[in-house]
């Protein structure tokens, strides 16, 4: 597996890495290249295959290239003990290949690899030789995994070290910030167990009831409140307690030390509990006066703000836009904005998290600079997520001008520590004058759908939630979550239809598709089942499931068709899986085609094209779908791929003049470079005859049953 980097981005494995210029090749090394190329290919495959290494692919088809010249050397060298090898191996390490198999994986493509290398067929006893020079190779991957290893176990124990050091160092200064506020309050404070024991109160607390902090130890908390009161203050923390409120609030008669009635104070109680969720502690704010004490507004926000930014949190903006919504004028209404930067995990991975929270708290003063003459509120809502709650009057902007203003501010660069220049954009969810009686968190999970939308349109921007489309939406979302279930109780199938040639009706193959037969919804075709599998990360096992189904089912004298998607296309694994499944099922490699959509093929995107030339090396079949669309006519000539499929966004416009011209012209263009053509989408018999003498060679669709 790899990690492809942005362009220009170069990592290297250590100051040494080795460097290869075709300026310092030997004439044996350039004779000897395609043969021992082919061979560091197939190790740099293995090898990354059970490991995250995090270069280009380029980067290590490079460094595996100078790896297998140093076991080269060492196997064409005298020396005993070959240093080159020891070398070798060590910087495998250095590469990270560590995974559970790679020295596995090495030992085996090179044990089998050098024994047939035509440059060491020269060497005495090589069978003796290579073994001698694996054998060094382990034992410097060894050496140099144990000193990793090790060095990891020292850091690592620094790092806990540090940790427990900083983490005393914190809960020292908690307690002291929670000392001086409880003893410095004017509110009074009582910490009792939960059946109301008195455990501590502060100084202001006595003073309330005019009695010494030392009499109050071990009282009942109720026993200080008047009779007719202390039943009603019992049922307060009963509810906290179990769970049917998170607040207390209200008011009660506290009485002196001389049983007179004392004036009436305001109680604000919370429910102190363990890691285990466990109630410990019942903590009560008690003020005289029934005004918000310091006390009371450090703990609330502590709950209800974001500690980086200081702004308020996803709680406290659900609050908010409640009671905005009940006060909003309604002329005007509300508005609420949901902002994701783009980009930010490639900020926060390129500059670390000190720049990437230093840029976040930026992001958060320029948020609150363009509302700042608006009645609005900001908030962090989530990791690079922002929310904008606007109370609209006859003043304010229009949503376009606000989305401007918020990108135009972002836009400006800010230069982080480090001199790094940095500027970002956003792409925001809209949410304007929505209806009064919505749910806050109904609110905000429309906002999160309408900015899922703007970021699947490609444009980035902004979009405006659409109650239609949010209907449909979470409707597709709830069919989609489902889709695990319904392959698990076979709801999902897969069904075979015909692939036909045109000029005389025989059987030209036979394509494997995906139906889920939903017992509420009816039949759900392939490219919705392909869609949902897609966004709910389960196209890799169901799209291997769909494979293996296919191969079973074949009768191995027709090409067994089965489309991929990008996502399947650049999976790693594909090959591996490919193998395991035709192992499985005894079918031979010929009779399989894969589908590789067109534009992933042109894009290079992660291991697409390697896979298709891998599958082609063990005979497996390659068709070049949605053809037509990307000037991918080029994948012709770069690729092995004999078989093209029309783009449906294509074919369906072929009653177009233009479009029909452009249609017969690329089908003229892959038939002369010797692809088959394959049309979908033919209903009736009309449709085959035009695509018939358009030049197509196959067609597919419901004309063909």
């Amino acid at each position: 597996m790899t990690a492809p980097l942005p362009d220009g981005d170069e990592f290297s494995v250590s100051p040494d890495a080795p460097k290869r210029t075709s300026s310092s090749a030997s004439p044996k090394r350039k004779n000897a290249a395609p043969t021992r190329a082919t061979l560091a290919r197939k190790w740099a495959y293995l090898v990354t295959g059970t490991a995250y290494l995090p270069y280009t692919h380029a980067q290590i088809e490079e460094h595996f290239s100078a790896l297998l010249d140093e076991v080269f050397a060492a196997v064409l060298s005298d020396d005993a003990e070959p240093a080159q090898a020891t070398e070798a191996g060590a910087r495998l390490v250095a590469l990270r290949c560590v995974g559970p198999d790679s020295l596995r994986r090495t030992m085996e493509v090179l044990g089998k690899g050098l024994l047939h290398e035509p440059e060491l067929r020269s060497v005495k006893s090589l069978p003796e030789r290579v073994l001698q020079v694996l054998g060094a190779l382990a034992s410097g991957y060894g050496e140099a995994l144990r000193e990793s290893i090790q060095t990891q176990q020292e850091d690592l124990s620094r790092t806990l070290v540090t940790l427990e050091r900083e983490t005393r160092r914190e809960l020292v200064l908690t307690q002291a910030r929670f000392e001086q506020l409880f003893t410095g309050s004017k509110t009074g404070v009582a910490v009792t167990r939960v059946d109301g024991r008195v455990q501590r109160v502060n100084p202001a607390f006595a003073e309330m009831l005019n009695r010494p902090v030392a009499d109050l130890i071990g009282l009942n908390l109720y026993e200080l409140v008047h009779s007719e009161d202390a039943d009603g203050l019992r049922e307060g923390p009963r509810k906290l307690l179990e769970g049917e409120t998170h607040r207390l609030e209200l008011s009660r008669r506290l009485v002196t030390a001389d049983d007179e009635e004392a004036t009436w104070a305001g109680f604000t109680g919370a429910v102190i509990r363990d890691p285990a969720g466990e109630a410990q502690q019942l903590i009560t704010l008690v003020d005289g006066d029934t005004d918000v004490s310091l006390l009371q507004r450090q703990l609330s926000r502590q709950a209800l703000h974001d500690p980086l930014t200081g702004l308020p949190n996803r709680q406290f903006f659900g609050t908010r836009l409640e009671r905005a919504l009940r006060h909003a004028d309604p002329a005007f209404g509300v508005t609420v904005y949901h902002l994701d930067l783009d980009g930010f995990s490639l900020i926060a991975g390129g500059l670390g998290q000190k720049q990437s929270d230093a840029l976040l708290k930026n992001v958060a003063g320029k948020l609150r600079a363009v509302v700042g003459g608006e009645d609005a509120l900001v908030a962090r809502i989530g990791g690079d997520e922002f929310g904008i709650l606007i109370q609209n009057t006859a003043a304010s902007p229009d949503v376009a001008t606000v989305i401007g203003m918020i990108n135009q501010e972002l836009s400006e660069p800010v230069y982080l520590e480090g001199g790094s220049g940095v500027a970002v954009s956003a792409c925001v969810g809209v949410v304007h004058r929505p209806p009064r009686d919505i749910a806050p968190n109904e609110l905000l999970r429309v906002s999160d759908m309408t900015l899922r939308r703007a970021q699947s349109n490609g444009y980035r921007q902004w979009a405006l939630s659409d109650s239609a489309l949010d209907t449909r939406e979470r409707h597709e979302f709830g069919l989609a979550v489902s889709m695990a279930g319904a392959w698990e109780t076979g709801e999902i199938e897969v069904h075979f239809r015909p692939l036909t040639w045109l000029e005389d009706s025989r059987p030209a193959g036979i394509e494997a598709r995906l139906a889920w037969n939903h017992p509420r919804h009816g039949r759900i075709g392939h490219d919705t089942c392909v869609r949902f599998a897609n966004e709910t990360g389960l196209i890799v096992p169901l799209g291997e499931w769909l494979i293996r189904t296919a191969c079973e089912e074949s009768d191995d004298r027709l090409p067994m068709v089965v489309g991929l998607t990008p996502h399947q296309a650049a999976d790693p694994d594909l090959v591996g899986s490919v193998r395991r499944v035709l192992t499985a099922t005894g079918l031979g490699p010929s009779r399989l085609r894969l589908g590789f959509p067109a534009g992933a093929v042109l894009a290079e995107l992660g291991e697409t094209v390697d896979n298709l030339h891998l599958l082609a090396e063990i005979g497996v079949d390659a068709e070049l779908q949605d053809f037509g669309v990307a000037g991918d006519v080029v994948c012709l000539v770069d690729v092995p791929v004999r078989t093209v499929r029309i783009a449906p966004r294509l074919a369906e416009r072929r009653t177009e003049p233009l479009a029909a011209r452009a249609l017969r012209n690329l089908i003229e263009t892959a038939d002369a470079a010797g692809a088959t053509v394959i049309a979908d989408g033919i209903d009736s018999t009309g449709d085959a005859g035009w695509w018939r003498s358009a030049g197509a060679h196959i067609g597919a669709g419901r004309y063909f049953g």
